[in-house]
């Protein structure tokens, strides 16, 4: 049984999209999500717009979904230890609208695998799998970089570009030692 530590935002929640549909409501203007890549996050926005966007009550409770997270993630539940691990403190707002969230979409994931941190470094598992470079590099485990508009450049990591890309890489893994991943409905 492995230790998997799971990033929320651009990794189980669609936070990119999130963005640019509320600023699409409250400013009237719509960004081609083609902006956004190679940039680093919040940079297509005027400024200060992003943040104050990020830190407005509400905007993490709303976040949609990714597409096909919780089927994968309950799947490596079943099978693994998996802790959602957001660096959350930069928005103190985001803290109760995560937890919530997490209990509406991923009900499964108890409260003893949740952890709100500033940094990232604390973290000790077997895998990560996250959309930023200052938290795979200091990871002493295996990365998975997590696609997003933002990371595109970078190489140094595997890089999985979905959910059904995670659940191959550990179906594989797990093939290897003998074992399956049973995607769970």
């Amino acid at each position: 049984m492995a230790k998997i530590a799971i990033d929320m935002d651009n990794v189980m929640a669609d936070l990119t999209q999130h963005l640019l549909d509320v600023y699409a409501r409250e400013y009237g203007e719509v960004i081609d999500p083609v902006r956004l890549n190679n940039i680093p996050e919040g940079s297509a926005f005027p400024e200060g717009v992003a943040m104050k966007i990020l830190s407005a009550p509400g905007f993490f409770r709303g976040i949609p979904v990714m597409a096909g997270s919780q089927e994968v993630v309950k799947a490596l539940a079943a099978q693994h230890e998996v802790f959602v691990v957001s660096a959350a403190m930069e928005f103190p707002l985001s803290l109760a609208e995560k937890h919530a969230w997490l209990e509406e979409h991923f009900p499964f994931i108890s409260w003893k695998n949740i952890v709100f941190c500033g940094s990232k470094t604390i973290v000790e598992a077997d895998y990560m799998i996250d959309d930023h470079d200052k938290n795979l590099s200091t990871f002493k485990g295996t990365p998975l970089l997590f696609t997003a508009p933002h990371n595109l450049p970078l190489q140094d990591y595997t890089r999985v570009n979905s959910w059904e890309e995670v659940a191959a890489y550990f179906e594989l893994n797990a093939v290897e030692s003998g074992a399956s991943l049973q995607t769970v409905a």
